[in-house]
């Protein structure tokens, strides 16, 4: 009984060890990120997303930051490099976390990186994909902020593109802030990030 107790308890131990390892890693790479190393924090997530198989937030965060850089470029190789980074990560967290509404997000960011950097070429192909994705993740979680502010943010982008009035993407942009005031991350490390641009779109539909 002894034995089976020390097991159990060495057992524990090595749980809140590696959670706390798991932890520490984390904030490492959020710090990295915060201070514009944004290829060490991505190796970061990655070498964490390595450890933690079954874990898709690692995953879901090197796929971001790689998709966030790739909006900021204009250089050929610099964007496929990225995107390619991104996609790779995005593929391993979906497999993790099927039917997953952050990871539908991601994948309609990674898509709707590509139309930014070549809409002729991209957006006849890419844009009716980036549609579908959204509405698949309005029916999987139609209260989650992330779906329906960038779901919105994409609509008007294309409504602005073809003069049409963006009345309805407003709307919704509005009804995110209540959203996101509202949201409760599931876990820690939880994707929570929108609420800034929501507000400024926000603002923007009001001019």
């Amino acid at each position: 009984m002894i034995r089976l107790i020390t097991v159990i308890v060495l057992f524990v131990s090595s749980m809140v060890s590696a959670q706390s390892q798991y932890e520490t890693g984390m904030q490492k790479a959020f710090d990295l990120w915060g201070q514009g190393k944004n290829s060490e924090a991505s190796a970061m997530f990655e070498r964490i997303a390595a450890a933690e198989k079954d874990n898709w937030i690692p995953n879901y965060y090197v796929a971001l930051i790689n998709t966030i850089d790739a909006f900021q470029t204009k250089d050929k190789e610099k964007v496929n490099a990225l995107l390619t980074k991104a996609q790779d990560a995005q593929d391993l967290a979906t497999l993790v976390s099927p039917d997953n509404p952050e990871l539908m997000v991601m994948q309609a960011m990674i898509h709707t990186a590509w139309i930014a950097y070549d809409p002729m070429t991209n957006g006849m192909k890419l844009s009716a994909t980036v549609k579908q994705i959204y509405a698949k993740a309005k029916q999987t979680a139609p209260d989650n902020p992330r779906v329906v502010f960038c779901s919105a943010e994409f609509d008007m982008g294309g409504a602005a593109y073809f003069g049409q009035d963006t009345t309805p993407m407003c709307a919704e942009i509005e009804r995110s802030l209540t959203l996101f005031a509202n949201f409760k991350a599931e876990t820690p490390f939880y994707p929570s990030w929108g609420l800034d641009r929501a507000q400024q779109k926000a603002e923007e539909c009001k001019k």
